[in-house]
């Protein structure tokens, strides 16, 4: 069980700190949306959030149909901070002997390193703003980044650090209209509206935010290092706190009951008529895996119905895809088209999550 002050701070949380929290907790990715005219505060608010919160360096990548893939690598990768070189002491005023001659070719500097690094690395948390506008290339090669853990340029390969984490941050009306190519899009763990509603915390004590050079009009022209916005010394929770988290929740149990109700919410997913695809194995693992990673943060050992509901919210919001009126299964058996358009009018995956959390009975 979590100590108190780990649970205190995480009732403190907003929702989208909760959401970055559970992304590191489960060393998973997420999806971010909000409505379009918001979208501009919302990055600005989890950059705020991964400095304040995580102490995490973090980097905001603006894409359009336009962006490739050399611009995308490129954007991806932040320079290292410059250490600072010792002057020259007053004091020491030795000279070499006039007998003494050493060779050009053996000097050595103490301010250049003999094998130097690369100047650049990938941060731990990476923005994809306008991701869904990518093309199909460049949402591959982000894929690829999350499951190799490495991206690849013309002279080196970059690794991605212990803490990763990748957020692409779209655009949309509602939580179920978010999404990216279809892959990656799976590969995705949690998914999260932001209601613009319910305000910017972090933006609102910074007093307006990051200033207008945080935000981006151009694809993939904005970076921003961790010497943009310097980390508190102490931050709200460390990486120490996360791995506490993570460990609670590999000891979490869950009992029979609980994983058939489990079990029963994924099958009726599946069979619901307005269900075209989304409901896979993946998403089936992310389930089980979000349903003991809640438990700790509610300071329980073990999983409850309630926590599969909310797992169940947060895991196919992004997935379920609604089918078309002419593919649904009822066509086959005789039904009307225009019978069936007005069943799924108006029908989203919020819609088909709240219908089958209806039908199916939670265990006592």
């Amino acid at each position: 069980m979590a100590d108190g002050g780990l649970i205190g701070k995480v009732q403190d949380l907003s929702d989208l700190e909760l959401a970055l929290l559970i992304s590191l907790v489960s060393q998973e990715h997420c999806l971010i949306s909000t409505a379009p005219n918001a979208l501009n505060d919302l990055v600005e608010e989890l950059q705020l959030t991964a400095t304040r919160t995580f102490g995490l360096s973090h980097v905001v990548i603006d894409c359009d149909a336009n962006t490739t893939l050399s611009s995308f690598t490129s954007a991806l990768l932040v320079p290292k901070p410059q250490s600072p070189t010792r002057a020259p002491s007053p004091f020491n005023t030795r000279t070499e002997s006039y007998f003494v001659s050493r060779p050009k070719s053996q000097s050595y500097h103490p301010s250049k390193p003999l094998f130097p690094g690369p100047s650049v690395y990938i941060p731990n948390v990476v923005f994809a703003k306008n991701f869904d506008q990518a093309p199909h290339a460049v949402q591959i090669q982000a894929l690829e980044l999350l499951r190799s853990r490495r991206i690849y340029t013309r002279t080196s390969v970059h690794t991605a650090p212990k803490q990763f984490l990748f957020v692409p941050v779209l655009g949309a009306e509602s939580g179920g209209q978010a999404r990216v190519t279809k892959h990656l899009n799976d590969f995705l763990f949690v998914a999260h509206w932001h209601d613009p509603d319910d305000g910017y915390i972090n933006l609102e004590e910074a007093d307006g935010g990051i200033d207008a050079e945080t935000a981006s009009t151009g694809s993939v022209v904005k970076k921003a290092s961790p010497l943009d916005t310097p980390a508190p010394s102490e931050v709200l929770f460390s990486e120490k706190d996360i791995s506490h988290i993570a460990h609670l929740s590999r000891e979490v149990d869950v009992d029979v009951e609980v994983t058939r109700y489990l079990m029963n919410v994924v099958s009726f997913l599946r069979l619901h008529r307005a269900v075209a695809e989304g409901v896979t194995p993946t998403a089936t693992k992310h389930l089980e895996q979000l349903a003991r990673c809640l438990a700790p943060l509610h300071d329980l050992t073990f999983v409850t119905p309630g926590l599969v509901d909310l797992a169940v919210r947060k895991v196919y919001l992004h997935r379920i895809s609604i089918v078309t009126p002419e593919k649904e299964r009822s066509m086959q058996w005789g039904s009307r088209l225009s019978a069936v358009a007005a069943v799924l009018e108006d029908v989203g995956p919020e819609d088909v999550i709240e219908d089958v959390l209806e039908m199916v009975t939670a265990p006592l």
